[in-house]
């Protein structure tokens, strides 16, 4: 456990958004991990724009295909 606490004061975190936000943000946060350590792109192999963004696109669509298999075996196992 962590002793460590927010630097955000009381005024933003009493708002009963800033738990979706928060919640939201660690989803989106394991993606860009994902695609760093398992999709490629902490160290680039390519350079230029137009194909560092190819590689982005194809790393966030297998992500998204994973995702998609993860919740399809889930909906099955609810049946």
């Amino acid at each position: 456990m962590s002793k460590r606490t927010a630097a955000i004061d009381g005024r933003t975190t009493r708002h009963p958004g800033d738990a979706g936000s928060q919640r939201k943000r660690t989803c989106v946060e394991e993606i860009f991990g994902w695609m760093k350590t398992v999709g490629l792109l902490r160290k680039v192999r390519h350079r230029g724009v137009v194909r560092v963004g190819r590689l982005f696109t194809f790393a966030a669509a297998v992500c998204n295909l994973l995702r998609m298999r993860k919740l399809a075996a889930a909906a099955r196992a609810q049946r």
